[in-house]
């Protein structure tokens, strides 16, 4: 809704009223990668709180595929990852109708271990969009770049296969830095993070290490160094994006596997969070060529394991696994749990910020519209937004909200 000002200006002796409209901007934004814009769960957005009241309005809905790879949207153009029986596929679909554009396909059979049945055949990482390419990583450990305009395929790697990849596969998301995409491949001991030309697909730096976590990385500048920060399957490490250069490590055991998460930078502190070890804020020291970590705080009151919580206005909000899937909020300066919400909540939730609201889609279809603050959880709205489970996270831009079930994709938009 417009709102109005007036101001009065004298210009050379003339009384002059000049009304100014304060619009409402929806701001639509590019959905380009895992997180969002920047990678954190954050976007714009002109939308209030209260506004959500109005309600969704389903407009489309489309099957796709298996997976949990998050849509990616850039401008008319939407971006699905996903499995078609023993195919790993990658489409261009009509942002607006759920029209197919194109498809490409490759073939990626594999056999699940039994005890990773009910998580699903994937992929499970999100694809990452620059300069008109696209690049995903399969369930196998295939490494593929596209022509998002044609969806040719420009080139692919299957050298991570030579070493199959942990217990549940892979879900770490790539990255983008400049001329390189880079990518955490291989197995559970002889991983390899690894940077990739965007054009060729040469290798330009990998670093031999710790095998790969199913969380994502980051890259931040620390100490006057742009650096990958990224959870291995033991460790938390720093290294440089420049040369693939080892720059701090620190001890980071977590059980089923390894952490799931993406680190947080608040201010010149990284946030890391993983089963069993509750959160835990730090700082990256540098004494000449000597890097170090300094914990600032430490809480194992609350944890995260499949949910990324995201930050409004210093306060860390998220799903912690611990008490069955329990809400909360923790004040990132100090480490301190302002609040917690009822317990057996949601097994998993994904989160995203928009202006002064925080959706929270749970595993069970259940969108919640939350007004966040320092003292409690307060849930204005709660909308189904699926007919099978949503363990994807949703791409919001605008007024639009596109919503990953099991198989299909749905448009919702914002009255």
């Amino acid at each position: 809704m417009a709102k109005s000002a007036q101001r009065f200006w004298v210009v050379s002796g003339f009384a002059v009223w000049v009304v100014f409209a304060c619009v409402s901007v929806v701001v639509a934004q590019d959905w380009t990668q895992w997180r969002g814009p920047n990678r954190d769960g954050v976007v714009a957005s002109g939308h209030t709180a209260a506004s959500w009241a109005n309600g969704l309005t389903e407009q489309w809905t489309v099957q796709v595929g298996s997976g949990y790879a998050t849509p990616i949207l850039v401008g008319k153009r939407l971006y699905m990852y996903t499995r078609q029986g023993n195919n790993e596929v990658m489409m261009a679909l009509d942002a607006d109708s759920g029209m197919e554009i194109w498809r490409t396909s490759y073939a990626a059979p594999f056999d699940m271990h039994p005890g990773t049945v009910p998580h699903g055949p994937g992929p499970k990482s999100t694809p990452a969009y620059a300069a008109g390419r696209l690049f995903a990583l399969g369930m196998t450990g295939i490494v593929t770049a596209f022509d998002a305009e044609t969806g040719d395929q420009l080139w692919q790697t299957s050298e991570a296969t030579a070493h199959p990849p942990q217990l549940f596969h892979t879900a770490m998301s790539p990255v983008v830095e400049g001329d390189s995409v880079i990518f955490h491949v291989g197995g559970h001991d002889d991983g390899e993070l690894t940077a990739f030309d965007v054009k060729t697909g040469d290798i330009q730096w990998s670093w031999s290490g710790y095998g790969p976590a199913y969380g994502s990385p980051l890259v931040v500048e620390l100490e006057g160094v742009r650096q990958v920060v990224t959870f291995t399957r033991e460790h938390m490490i720093g290294v440089s994006v420049d040369a693939g250069a080892l720059l701090w490590q620190r001890p980071f055991p977590v059980n089923y596997d390894t952490s799931s998460q993406t680190p947080i930078l608040f201010k010149d502190m990284l946030i890391q969070a993983g089963r069993d070890n509750g959160i835990t804020a730090f700082r990256v020291i540098r004494e000449g060529d000597a890097w170090t970590t300094d914990d600032v705080w430490q809480t194992r009151e609350v944890s995260l394991h499949m949910t990324n919580g995201v930050v409004a206005d210093g306060v860390l909000l998220g799903l912690s696994h611990l008490n069955s899937g329990q809400y909360f909020g923790l004040d990132l300066e100090t480490g301190e749990v302002l609040w917690k919400g009822a317990p057996r909540q949601a097994e998993n939730a994904a989160m995203i910020r928009a202006g002064d609201t925080v959706i929270s889609l749970e595993d069970d279809a259940e969108l919640l519209i939350v007004k966040p603050n320092r003292s409690s959880f307060d849930v204005l709205e709660r909308y189904e937004v699926a007919s099978s489970s949503t363990w994807t996270q949703p791409t919001l831009s605008g007024d639009r909200l596109y919503v990953k079930d099991l198989t299909s994709l749905t448009l919702w938009t914002l009255d």
